[in-house]
């Protein structure tokens, strides 16, 4: 299997359990990376997208 059919694969697993939209700051990226490296046990998945000022930060269920 290709990397880019894994990743859809992958991507349709994925159930959105929440979503926020806050002002963005660099600190961000540091905050959702240390939910992610503690909580992948747990089958959660957090992201983080960039538009303008603002960021929406998501909570998936794998």
């Amino acid at each position: 299997m290709s990397e880019s059919s894994d990743i859809k694969k992958e991507a349709s697993k994925l159930e959105l359990i929440a979503k926020k939209e806050v002002v963005y700051s660099d600190e961000l990226y540091k905050v959702v990376d240390f939910l992610n490296k503690n909580l992948k046990n747990k089958k959660v998945i957090i992201g983080i997208s960039k538009n303008g000022d603002m960021a929406t930060i998501s909570i998936y269920e794998t």
